[in-house]
């Protein structure tokens, strides 16, 4: 079962307490059976002609402490209960959002990003709240239902035949409810991913969406998703509403039938003591069953996200760390494709197909070709952001699937297409991750980076503030901070992925300027749109579909290569190339 598999990330402590909670409940149990034998003893001494006061208060007080001791009882269970679960729900909350930060793009795009926030959020929740209040009814709920049923084995059969009667119709309705209720659990999780992509969709582009005067289609689409769930959670609620009025009708009905059969069989004030006594009994088993139904009632739901958690605990990375580490770190290093082919998985078509060529160290090699040529795919192939399909990509000589992933990261300073700031200052954005850069060194990043021009202007410097996603300042100066911050590492391979796209031609200028005369040595890889930004570079390769259909410098390439010609002709005339 899924929820016991996520029993194996309890610590020792938390088996100690649940071996607390099982005395304790045993205990409380046993005082609550004690309770009816005092009652019968009082009720067989009111048949009798006399009857002691001392012998009314000896058992009315031994009747207060059972009380008061299960009162006692259920409090320590519940602090240690809550205590269990809530360690839980703290390991699985750390386990998976660890699990998700080893995933690759792969694995990320196959969960979707509201499922995985769902799994970490609201699935560890549900299974918190199962193990809280469902622990001591699992528990509890077989202990007192054979220890009351032991309790009144000898007594009159008709009333047995009542109770097993009632506990009959008891077994039918929750079968029948649990069996309507729990395939729309797993709907109600799924439902739930919904809402959260499309509201993360909507804040993440409410830009375009307000743009584009699409407030009411979006607010159209979140109705739609949210009238699903709305529907599905007053099925699944009225369904368990049931229980509670099937609950009394049984019990009344129970207490209705032992009375009735209780007027024929009295014999004598004895007859009434057990009759007494058997009410309180039938009452606990009933309990029992109760305890039983909130199983039910919290399981389906509990069950659906233990397998939720349990696919993303389970799941393979498919970017496996290596074991060479690089300790021998250089300011410069070479990196070789070699016949690299690559699709997406569970793809048919090849993205990138049998691609090779070599950066030596310090080079600068450029890339370009049309929208969807393979650019970023083939960059983002160094990182192992994903995995070659055939081929090898080499660093030193190194295949990179070989590498420790720390190791392999520390090598490179990688600047995404689109600039990503985390909420923090500017320095903790580009003293982001591992580095430990110092105030001089950031300084001197954001300077090559030219971004001097506006931290200098904010209140703060280094140390003003950047909202979440960076949206306080503007895209050019979310991208030159995310240069910065690859700048900072002072790695030993720069990946820009179309990096520059939202400068303009002199700040481009500077900056690759900068870049070549402070990291002249390292090698930098760049992908890019402007035949302006990467005319420079050591060498030039372009793609087409997938293809490498050119690969030389600039002027090689107008020579040689069409398709780059095309490409160059589109942006500059005839006598500026």
């Amino acid at each position: 079962m899924n929820i016991l598999k996520l029993f194996k990330h309890l610590k020792w402590i938390d088996w100690l307490f649940i071996a607390v909670v099982c005395g304790f409940i045993v205990l409380q149990v046993w005082l609550d059976l004690r309770l009816p034998e005092y009652t019968e003893n009082l009720m067989t001494e009111l048949g009798q002609e006399e009857i002691s006061t001392t012998n009314i208060l000896i058992n009315g007080g031994y009747m207060l402490a059972c009380a008061f001791g299960s009162l006692a009882s259920a409090i320590l269970v519940g602090f240690f209960t809550a205590n269990i679960s809530s360690r839980l729900a703290y390991n699985l909350r750390n386990k998976v959002y660890d699990k998700i930060q080893g995933f690759s793009l792969a694995e990320i795009n196959r969960f979707s990003t509201a499922s995985l926030i769902t799994r970490t959020t609201n699935d560890v929740t549900q299974v918190q709240i199962f193990l809280a209040m469902g622990m001591q009814a699992i528990i509890k709920a077989p202990v007192l239902a054979v220890w009351s049923i032991i309790k009144i084995l000898g007594k009159d059969w008709q009333w047995s035949v009542a109770l097993a009667v009632a506990i009959g119709f008891l077994i039918v309705m929750v079968a029948i409810i649990v069996l309507v209720a729990v395939p729309k659990f797993k709907k109600i999780q799924t439902m739930t991913d919904d809402i959260n992509r499309v509201t993360d969709e909507n804040l993440t582009g409410i830009r375009v969406v307000r743009a584009s005067n699409a407030e009411d289609y979006q607010n159209a689409k979140f109705e739609d998703k949210n009238t699903k769930l709305t529907k599905t959670n007053l099925f699944v609620n009225r369904v368990m509403g049931i229980m509670n009025p099937g609950m009394n009708l049984l019990m009344s009905g129970l207490s209705l039938a032992i009375y009735w059969i209780g007027a024929y069989i009295v014999r004598d004030p004895q007859t009434v003591a057990s009759m007494t006594t058997f009410m309180q009994y039938g009452i606990q088993v009933i309990a029992a069953f109760m305890l039983l139904i909130i199983i039910f009632i919290l399981m389906p739901r509990a069950l659906v996200s233990a397998r939720r958690i349990n696919e993303v605990l389970d799941t393979k990375d498919s970017i496996v760390s290596g074991k060479f580490e690089d300790i021998n770190s250089k300011r410069s290093a070479s990196v070789v494709f070699d016949h690299v082919s690559f699709k997406y998985p569970d793809a048919d078509e090849y993205v990138l197909k049998d691609i090779s060529f070599e950066a030596k160290e310090g080079e600068t090699i450029a890339f370009i070709g049309s929208t969807g040529s393979g650019k970023s795919t083939l960059i983002n192939l160094i990182p192992r952001l994903y995995d070659v399909t055939e081929g090898k990509v080499l660093i030193d000589g190194v295949d990179v699937r070989d590498y420790d992933l720390n190791s392999l990261y520390k090598k490179i300073g990688y600047v995404p297409q689109r600039g990503v700031l985390f909420s923090g200052t500017v320095k903790s954005n580009i003293n982001f991750g591992d580095n430990n850069a110092d105030d001089e060194t950031i300084k001197h990043s954001i300077s090559i980076a030219q971004a001097s021009n506006f931290v200098s202007k904010m209140p703060k410097g280094i140390d003003s503030p950047i909202a979440q996603g960076g949206t306080n300042v503007s895209g050019g100066q979310k991208q030159r901070l995310s240069i910065a911050r690859a700048v900072a590492r002072k790695p030993e391979i720069f990946i820009f992925d179309d990096s520059f796209s939202a400068l303009d031609y002199k700040t481009d200028a500077k900056l690759r300027a900068a870049l070549k005369k402070h990291t002249g040595k390292v090698t930098k890889f760049i992908v890019a749109q402007r035949i302006g930004t990467i005319k420079d570079a050591d060498k030039i390769i372009v793609l087409d579909s997938g293809n490498m259909v050119g690969m030389g410098t600039h002027e090689e390439l107008l020579k040689k290569c069409p398709v780059y010609k095309e490409i160059a002709l589109s942006q500059l005339s005839k006598e500026e190339l």
